[in-house]
């Protein structure tokens, strides 16, 4: 990973990298970053560049660990994490304690952002009511194995930036995400984009030939800008 410090931690008996991009100055706050269903990637790696520029401490969780590193059937992959709702929290868990725990990260707030795979993985953490002042979800799956309980109202404001032409999200997970937030009394916010698909973030989603997915230069400048907004309405104003 280009310019990033490896952080090696554990969920129980399995063995993960994280990648950690630090800031220039003292940092606003600490921010992990999910990835795709494809783990760490260049596209993700950039994102973690640009909340360090923007001045966050920002690092890259690992939802896998050695496996991912010997298979590229993802899909399977994702699919044995998420496979219990209780062993899926728990590898986020771990990465969260592990941002938290960094002498970086030291009084600084916590939030989760996350891309496909990774923004659902950033709204289980709000679901299960994590110290978070943040989660974002872009592009990300809605379902969940676990609703939030009813009146839980979770720590986390919650932003969540949708393609409305995704496939992978319909549009009755859309409303059924709505009511799930609204019984929980959850704070959120939905931005939803006309016509953009899957990945709209990154830019390489045009190369793999896949219909579902689809780069978008507006909506990936519009989602960037509301979650950089969310962070300094919530944040202390940084100094001169």
């Amino acid at each position: 990973m280009n310019g990033l410090e490896r952080v090696d931690y554990r969920d129980d008996a399995t063995p993960l990298t994280g990648w950690l991009a630090k800031p220039a100055a003292t940092a606003r706050a600490a921010i992990l970053v999910l990835p795709t269903i494809a783990n760490p990637t260049p596209a993700v790696e950039r994102r973690a560049h640009m909340l360090a520029d923007a001045g966050y401490l920002a690092m890259i969780a690992d939802f896998y660990g050695p496996v991912g590193e010997e298979s590229q059937d993802w899909q399977a992959l994702a699919a044995d994490l998420r496979a219990d709702v209780d062993v899926y929290r728990a590898r986020l868990d771990a990465a969260l304690r592990t941002l938290r725990d960094r002498p970086e990260a030291a009084g600084l707030p916590l939030a989760a952002i996350g891309y496909c795979m990774g923004g659902q993985a950033a709204l289980e953490i709000a679901r299960a009511g994590s110290d978070i002042f943040a989660a974002v979800s872009f592009h990300g799956l809605l379902e969940t194995g676990r609703r939030a309980a009813v009146g839980s109202r979770p720590n986390a404001r919650i932003l969540v930036c949708h393609g409305d032409a995704d496939p992978l999200v319909p549009r009755r997970q859309v409303i059924d995400f709505w009511e799930e937030m609204d019984a929980a009394g959850a704070n959120w916010h939905f931005h939803s984009y006309s016509g953009v698909r899957h990945g709209f973030t990154d830019p390489g989603s045009d190369a793999r030939g896949i219909s579902a997915i689809a780069y978008d230069a507006s909506a990936d400048r519009q989602s960037w800008s509301a979650m950089m907004n969310l962070f300094d309405e919530l944040l202390p104003a940084q100094s001169a």
